[in-house]
């Protein structure tokens, strides 16, 4: 294995790996010679922990939610506990309670801000104060990776998810924050916008299977998301910072960031509501309704041929 993808030696945390997307990316993460902390919120952990042991790598389950802060400490500590250090962070947990906004209750919005966001966070920031801490101790950079999980819902603003849909925006700012502070420590932070077709998402996908046809994996493979999650974790993506990737079936999609379409200037250095009227309106005047924020045209990405029945990942 070439050295720049090889992870011998380096110690992950992925949350939410007990089953589909987060199995994938520990088991992937293992195979490139990673000893992992294997999070979840029942025994499915230790059963994960226990694959990645017969993979003659070392592992060790902590179970517990993500969304209780505390859990950031556990998991790090268990890490450094075990292992003597902490190189990458995989965030991966989180619930679906999918809604239109006028259905939606408060427990619903706050269980997917909780896990998804705070747990992104919480586990983020111990992990955080630890290679900072490592840096000082160093003198200088630390081997740092952090992958979180966005969701092309926050692209789109998928109508029957307000609260995933906010709390998968919320990670990519996470993202960008982490990206650029922790950078001078020697930590590298991305995004990926996953689509896999697992246990969460059975009633989201019409056909494309995991399994495959004993070719390869389905196009809809949580092992593909892993083995992507495993090179941004190399030190091959070393100058891979602060960005955004769509990620299913056989591509890799890079995000561009938001550009300004155009910029309205008052006549006279501060705006009227008449000046509003003259310029604004007409210039939104017959607008197609899907030309908003949103970025429909990733959906042009997709070549699966797999029905997208909610119409989001």
């Amino acid at each position: 294995m070439s050295s720049n993808i090889s992870l011998e030696g380096r110690t992950a945390v992925v949350t939410g790996a007990g089953a589909g997307l987060g199995r994938s990316e520990a088991l992937a993460l293992a195979e490139r010679g990673a000893n992992v902390v294997v999070n979840d919120v029942g025994p499915a952990a230790e059963e994960v922990a226990a694959e990645i042991r017969a993979l003659g790598r070392e592992a060790v389950a902590v179970t517990g939610d993500v969304g209780d802060w505390s859990i950031g400490d556990r998991l790090v500590g268990a890490a450094v506990d075990a292992w003597g250090r902490l190189d990458i962070v995989v965030n991966n947990a989180g619930v679906l309670r999918d809604k239109m906004l006028f259905n939606l209750t408060e427990s619903d919005w706050d269980d997917v801000i909780r896990v998804h966001l705070k747990g992104h966070a919480a586990v983020s920031r111990a992990a955080a104060a630890h290679w900072r801490a490592a840096s000082k101790a160093a003198g200088g950079p630390v081997y740092g990776r952090v992958v979180n999980t966005s969701s092309e819902a926050f692209l789109f603003g998928s109508a029957g998810q307000p609260n995933y849909s906010a709390a998968k925006a919320g990670i990519v700012a996470l993202t960008l924050s982490t990206a650029q502070g922790l950078s001078r420590y020697g930590v590298r932070a991305n995004a990926i916008c996953p689509r896999a077709h697992t246990g969460m998402t059975a009633h989201v996908f019409s056909g494309g299977d995991a399994a495959g046809d004993g070719e390869g994996p389905g196009i809809l493979a949580p092992e593909r998301v892993g083995t992507f999650v495993s090179y941004l974790a190399s030190p091959a993506a070393e100058e891979i910072n602060g960005q955004v990737f769509v990620v299913y079936g056989d591509m890799v999609a890079l995000m561009a960031a938001p550009t300004v379409e155009r910029k309205f200037t008052a006549a006279d250095g501060v705006f009227s509501a008449e000046e509003f009227d003259q310029v604004l309106t007409p210039y939104f005047s017959g607008r197609s309704p899907y030309q908003t924020y949103a970025a429909y045209s990733v959906a042009e990405l997709d070549t699966t041929g797999v029905q997208n029945t909610a119409g989001r990942k």
